[in-house]
């Protein structure tokens, strides 16, 4: 699959490099309030994607046939290092749409999401003159489709939904003439189609018929595909049946993958979310992989038509699509697949941005690092629209139109948090930083080692470099720097989780992979003089002492 890391992969080494960069917003310390306009307000169109890998478009994977993915990248700006500060659905997409991190947003699972109190960031565009509009996949606020605040047109689905809407109905019912439901403005309208072609034709028609054609438009087209279980159209059901699969070698279970990994890591491989047994117990990931990408071209599709609809009206020059995805996925990397981890395929993900007569950069690779924290202030700058105080993160939109330098871009350290979720426990609550190409991961409540990775040496992340000498300093800097940035806007440093009302998903295949053994070196002889040693934080002076066979005791300050 290429190499997992920040890099300009070889699949867009035609595509001209740029080293751009983007002034942050300035927020009011008051609501947002409308800018003066240099410009016309363009037309804005979020497409959201769920669960695909960073790599899994055409013009980066050969034999993948994503033509219109591959339009926008070719005649707008890609983003390598476009990363998620949650890899998980409903933390990530209440990030995407208020601003905010986990800490501070409170969406921390899936399973018990209030909105309360949060402010999504449309709401700020129908101020500023925009007719809004959402489409799919909301998955948040307790399991409701119901419509929300800062949205003009409405139209989603209770929780995961399904690719079709006979999925998960009995024969009883589908003979009754029961669908799967959408929620149309309120209403609750049978389903009558594949889902991705489903949502587009909304789009479609309310892009067509349904808008005030006076105002500029935001739509956000937020897709089931390509979530597991991937299920494709008929019409796509045999395609890629010969496209050769290559899996990440890291999967094998070998003692060379395994050495440095956590335990958590070792024992996820005969779990729900493990190389070994994916969700059936049964896996044949390269057979996964092919439903993804045959789940990924009716997304394609829907692409094409929205393209086409803006060339006939004459609406590309004054419209951005950016295109993105929820979180990343793994496809049994570290024998792991799904997403949660703070490994690069999880927290990657594909990110393209196409406005062609808003000055964004033409057929160009932009290699900032941009999280998701990061859209709710792109689409509100692009609107001439202040960012409201309690955003968090900044406007990227200088980096597509090369307005300032890349070393000027410095939207602050990449801070990732997933909480644990006791329905699916296999991975722990995982905290980690990453600045100037180290990543430091630490996970909380667990019996484990923590991580170092030297990514521009091993993007990969096979070589755990936490013991390292040459890397202590960094090790001890970077643990600071992730717990002071972990506090919330209150200051408070809390680990928060929702109720538990059954074990969660604990299967695991008889005959499969055991539990794993701690690493040989916590191994030692008994009653050690060092064995109260690393109750005190690392630093030279205990090192020292370590490597004497002595007890350890800081200074007390003078």
């Amino acid at each position: 699959m290429g190499k997992l890391r920040r890099i300009i992969l070889s699949g867009c080494a035609a595509m001209a490099s740029v080293a751009l960069a983007a002034p942050a917003v300035s927020g009011p310390t008051g609501a947002p309030v409308s800018q003066p306009q240099e410009a016309q307000q363009p037309n804005i169109i979020f497409v959201l994607v769920d669960d695909l890998r960073f790599d899994m478009m055409g013009f980066l994977n050969p034999g993948l046939k994503t033509p219109n993915i591959d339009f926008l990248a070719k005649n707008g700006t890609y983003f390598p290092n476009a990363v998620v500060t949650s890899s998980l659905c409903s933390p990530s997409r209440a990030t995407i749409l208020t601003g905010q991190t986990a800490r501070n947003h409170g969406v921390v699972d899936n399973n018990n999401s209030s909105e309360d109190g949060l402010i999504f960031f449309p709401a700020y565009l129908q101020k500023a003159g925009y007719q809004t509009a959402f489409f799919g996949k909301w998955h948040m606020g307790f399991d409701t489709d119901a419509p929300r605040a800062g949205f003009d047109k409405w139209v989603s689905f209770k929780g995961q939904g399904t690719y079709f809407p006979t999925e998960r109905l009995s024969p009883a019912q589908l003979a009754a003439g029961e669908r799967q439901m959408l929620n149309v403005d309120g209403k609750e309208v049978k389903r009558t189609g594949y889902i991705t072609d489903e949502l587009t034709d909304y789009t479609m028609d309310w892009l067509e018929k349904g808008r005030d054609k006076s105002k500029p438009f935001f739509v956000y087209l937020s897709h089931k595909a390509v979530h597991s279980d991937a299920l494709p159209p008929e019409r796509y059901k045999a395609q890629y049946k010969d496209l050769d699969i290559k899996l990440p070698d890291t999967m094998a279970n070998t003692p060379e993958n395994n050495a440095g990994k956590p335990l958590w890591v070792q024992n996820q491989r005969n779990s729900w979310h493990g190389a070994d047994n994916p969700y059936t117990g049964k896996p044949n990931l390269a057979e996964r992989v092919r439903d993804i990408y045959r789940t990924l071209s009716p997304v394609d599709d829907s692409l094409g038509r929205i393209l086409t609809y803006l060339k006939k009206n004459k609406l590309e020059k004054n419209t951005m699509i950016v295109f993105y995805s929820d979180n990343g996925f793994l496809i049994g990397d570290h024998g792991l697949i799904d997403k949660r981890n703070a490994y690069e395929p999880s927290v990657r993900v594909p990110m393209v941005v196409y406005a062609p007569g808003l000055g964004v950069a033409k057929g160009a690779t932009n290699p900032a690092l941009v999280r998701n924290l990061d859209l709710a202030p792109t689409f509100l700058d692009a609107a001439h629209v202040a960012k409201p105080k309690q955003m968090e993160g900044s406007s990227f939109l200088g980096l597509a139109e090369g307005k300032v330098k890349l070393a000027d871009w410095n939207p602050s350290d990449f801070i990732y948090e997933y909480y644990w979720e006791w329905t699916f426990p296999q991975t722990p609550t995982t905290f980690a930083i990453e600045r100037k190409g180290l990543k430091y991961i630490q996970y909380q409540g667990v019996w484990d080692t923590e991580e170092l990775y030297d990514l521009a040496r091993d993007p990969e992340e096979r070589h755990n470099l936490i013991d390292d000498p040459a890397y202590f300093e960094a090790k001890v800097t970077l643990r600071k720097a992730l717990f002071a940035q972990l506090a919330n806007a209150r200051g408070q440093h809390a680990v928060p989780y929702t109720e538990k009302t059954s074990p969660g998903v604990v299967y695991r295949v008889e005959g499969g992979t055991h539990a794993a053994d701690f690493p040989a070196g916590w191994y030692k002889p008994a009653d050690l003089p060092t064995k109260m040693n690393d109750i005190f934080p690392d630093s030279d002076a205990k090192n020292q002492a370590n490597q004497a066979g002595k007890p350890y005791f800081p200074k007390k300050p003078e």
